[in-house]
C-alpha cells in the first residue's frame, strides 16, 4: 500500500515543526523543501535520526528541487517573511504574496492531486491569492487559521479555570486578523457547560483580547521569529484529518462564494475536513453583530487582495 506523502514549502520553524509533528504521528512521508539546501537538509536529517524513538516509518528529506514533492497528497505553504515586532499581518501582503502563489504554481505542477493547506500570512488573502492563481477548486486549498486561534482560545479559557484544555469546546472564525478576529464565546462550553456560566463578562472580554492579540503576544516575548508549536500542531491535525477521511469540523480560511452573504474573498468558517479537502461549509447562525464583523473583516481582505496582482 502506498504510503501518504506530505511537501512542506518552508523549512523554518513553522515548517521543520511541522514537519516533526507529521513524523511523530507517523501520518506520511514527509519532502521539506527550502530555498536553502543546507537547512531543509540538516532539519530532515535530524528529524529523520528521531525514527527510531518515534516509531516513524517512512522517509523524510531536504531538498531544494520540486519534482521530489511530485505526487504529493497534500502540500503545506509556510514560505515566506515571519512576523516581526511590531509588523501587522496586512504589512507582510506585498512581500509574500508573489512567493505563496509562485510556490503553489510550482506544487500544482508536479502534484495536480495535492491539496494545499497555506500558512503564510496574512492567510486569508493568501488563500484567496493561491485559488484564482491555480483555478482549482476551492475545496482543495485553504488556510490555517481558524485552528490555530480557536486552540489558542481553547487554551486561555483553560487556563482560566484550571481545567484540561480537552474539556473546551471553542471557535474562532472571521478574518485572521486582531481587528476582525472574532472568538465565538457565546457558544464555547465545558462539556456542555456555557462558558458564560462559569466565567464573568469581563473575564470572558479579557479572554476574547488576548486571543486576538495572541500572535503578537508571542512575537514581543520572542523578539526575534514568531509562534511555531502551536501552528505547526495546528497544521499537523489538517492533515491528520484529511489523509485518514476523519470528516471532522475545523475551522480553515476558504474561498466563500455566496456563504454568510460574502463572495470574492477567504475567510476562517467552520467546515467539514476529509480526504476531498473542505468537504462541506458550514453556515453558523450568527447575530447581527457578529454577521456585522464579517463583513467587516471581508472588506479588510478584499482591500488586501485588491493590492495583489492576481
Amino acid at each position: 500500500m502506498r504510503r501518504y506523502k506530505v511537501s512542506i514549502i518552508g523549512a523554518g520553524m513553522v515548517g521543520s515543526t511541522t514537519a516533526q509533528c507529521i513524523v511523530q504521528k507517523d501520518l506520511a512521508d514527509v519532502i521539506l523543501l527550502d530555498k536553502k539546501e543546507e537547512v531543509a537538509k540538516g532539519k530532515a536529517l535530524d528529524i529523520w535520526e528521531a525514527s527510531p524513538l518515534n516509531g516513524f516509518q517512512g522517509v523524510i528529506k531536504g531538498t531544494t528541487d520540486y519534482t521530489l514533492t511530485a505526487y504529493s497528497d497534500i502540500a503545506v505553504i509556510t514560505a515566506g517573511v515571519p512576523r516581526k515586532p511590531g509588523m501587522t499581518r496586512e504589512e507582510l501582503l506585498g512581500i509574500n504574496g508573489d512567493i505563496v502563489v509562485s510556490v503553489a504554481k510550482e506544487i500544482i505542477k508536479h502534484s495536480p492531486e495535492a491539496i494545499i493547506i497555506v500558512v503564510t500570512n496574512p492567510v486569508d488573502a493568501l488563500t484567496y491569492a493561491a485559488c484564482k492563481a491555480l483555478d482549482l477548486p476551492r475545496t482543495r486549498i485553504m488556510g490555517m487559521s481558524g485552528m490555530l486561534d480557536s486552540s489558542r482560545l481553547r487554551s486561555f479559557i483553560a487556563m482560566e479555570l484550571g481545567i484540561s484544555p480537552q474539556n473546551v469546546t471553542a471557535m474562532v472564525i472571521g478574518a485572521h486578523t486582531e481587528k476582525y478576529m472574532m472568538p465565538l464565546l457565546r457558544l464555547a462550553n465545558i462539556n456542555g457547560v456555557p462558558v458564560s456560566k462559569l466565567l464573568q463578562k469581563d473575564k470572558l472580554e479579557e479572554i476574547a483580547k488576548r486571543t486576538r492579540l495572541a500572535g503578537a503576544e508571542i512575537v514581543s516575548l520572542l523578539q526575534v521569529g514568531s509562534a511555531y508549536y502551536a501552528p505547526a500542531m495546528a497544521i499537523a491535525e489538517m492533515v491528520e484529518a484529511i489523509l485518514r477521511d476523519e470528516r471532522v469540523i475545523m475551522p480553515c480560511s476558504v474561498c466563500l462564494e455566496g456563504e454568510y452573504g460574502l463572495n470574492d474573498c477567504a475567510l476562517c468558517v467552520p467546515v467539514i475536513l476529509g480526504k476531498e479537502g473542505v468537504e462541506k461549509i458550514i453556515e453558523l447562525d450568527l447575530t447581527p453583530e457578529e454577521m456585522k464583523q464579517m463583513q467587516e473583516g471581508a472588506k479588510a481582505i478584499k482591500e488586501m487582495i485588491g493590492c495583489m496582482k492576481i
